[in-house]
């Protein structure tokens, strides 16, 4: 669904045309490293859905992309139902307090940024 490219600054989620217009968002987002609280895992991102969508598309069992907003903060979501996926708690971004992906790299991701994080505290 999404493309996740992540170097030593930030992590950029790359929406294609499409999303981008369904999401209603006129880029990509890129988050800093430093605003990346946590990473899991989850098997079925949609379950981690809270608040309305706003704006977005929301298909039931099928797909769900955009902001949606809650008491406890935004969220950007770019689920594909029933796929595996990752959620991402951030602290410190001015836009989103997760973000809420399908993706088949989550764990990829996450051994990164563990990688990355140990790395940095060695240092």
């Amino acid at each position: 669904m999404v493309t996740l490219l992540l170097d030593q600054r930030q992590l950029e989620i790359v929406l294609s045309r499409t999303e981008r217009l369904l999401a209603a968002q006129r880029h990509g987002l890129r988050i800093e490293r430093s605003s990346i609280a946590r990473v899991q895992l989850t098997d079925d991102p949609a379950t981690w859905l809270r608040g309305v969508r706003s704006p977005g598309l929301h298909i039931p069992r099928v797909v769900s992309l955009g902001t949606w907003r809650s008491a406890q903060g935004d969220d950007f979501v770019a689920v594909r139902h029933g796929r595996p996926g990752v959620v991402i708690d951030l602290e410190g971004d001015e836009r989103f307090s997760r973000l809420i992906l399908s993706t088949r790299h989550g764990l990829a991701l996450a051994k990164a940024l563990r990688l990355d994080q140990t790395s940095d505290s060695e240092a």
